[in-house]
């Protein structure tokens, strides 16, 4: 592995620098080395810790000349995520630690993907996980592998897991933006919504973060199975999105992936609703007016 950090130029965007990466180092096998990659970027040691006090530690001199991350040990996936997470504090230098020459990040900061406005440490989490994201999962070795999928559906979302070696919420954000069909994914546990990603064309979501999932969804079937993907069902659309009155509604399918831990994944998949025919528009719009005027 050639690369160094003087590939890397000026970069300090994540997608600058994992384009700089990627042009360095075009046949990164799949899944990344990011242990190896660490080593070459200036990462001297790695260190796994028993710990709740954090996730991922990156602790650094002034200059960046080098670094250690301490990441909390656990699953390889996370383990994985962590260090391309603290790889990223420590190679953008617009990012300043918490404390001298420390970053410590928990577990909320390896989530999150939207920062509110002024909160600088947030972004530099929104950064930070936008880089790890990107690195262990290369937008065109992700393009190529969801290329022999047909349809959008879980299974798929297991398979990048596994071949790419991420968490299954880390697969489902990346599927749901690279994937051409309108699909949303909703992780739940415990009955109650916890994160919700869409992809740009799925309307906004009617269930609020922290809210239960909507009475009527497949999630709260008591036929799953921990670890196997149910099969994808039709569902009232009007459960999790705003279906506007007087208009066809939209076709909205579900399915669920329940885990062991109690969280599950749910995939909406959204079908756009079928166009009135203009002999369908004037009976309905008759029939609207004799409504409204009181005739019948």
């Amino acid at each position: 592995m050639p690369i160094s950090r003087m590939d890397l130029g000026d970069a300090s965007s994540p997608e600058a620098l994992v384009t700089r990466i990627l042009k360095a180092e075009p046949n990164l096998p799949v899944p990344v080395p990011i242990q190896e990659l660490c080593g070459k970027l200036g990462i001297v040691r790695i260190e796994y810790l028993d710990t709740d006090e954090f996730d991922g530690v990156l602790v650094t001199d002034a200059k960046r000349s080098e670094g250690t991350i301490l990441a909390k040990r656990g699953g390889e996936p996370r383990r994985r995520f962590t260090l391309a997470h603290e790889l990223a504090h420590f190679l953008m230098a617009h990012h300043v630690p918490d404390q001298p020459g420390r970053f410590t990040c928990k577990g909320s900061d390896l989530l999150r993907v939207t920062a509110k406005e002024g909160d600088q440490r947030q972004r530099r989490e929104v950064e930070a996980n936008r880089f790890a994201t990107l690195l262990l999962m290369p937008p065109h070795l992700l393009r190529a592998a969801m290329a022999a999928f047909h349809g959008a559906d879980l299974r798929h979302v297991l398979v990048l897991a596994h071949d790419f070696a991420v968490g299954k919420e880390a697969a489902a954000r990346a599927y749901v933006q690279y994937h051409p069909e309108r699909i949303a994914v909703v992780v739940a546990a415990n009955g109650r919504v916890q994160r919700c990603y869409r992809g740009l064309s799925f309307p906004a979501l009617i269930p609020a973060i922290g809210s239960p999932v909507p009475t009527g969804s497949l999630y709260l079937s008591d036929r799953h199975r921990p670890n196997i993907a149910s099969d994808i069902a039709a569902c009232s659309s009007d459960i999790w999105i705003d279906v506007k009155r007087d208009l066809h509604a939209p076709t909205l399918s579900e399915q669920v992936y329940l885990q062991q831990n109690g969280f599950a994944l749910i995939l909406l998949r959204l079908e756009a609703a079928p166009e009135e025919s203009a002999e369908e528009r004037r009976l309905n719009e008759g029939w609207r007016h004799r409504f409204h005027s009181g005739r019948r």
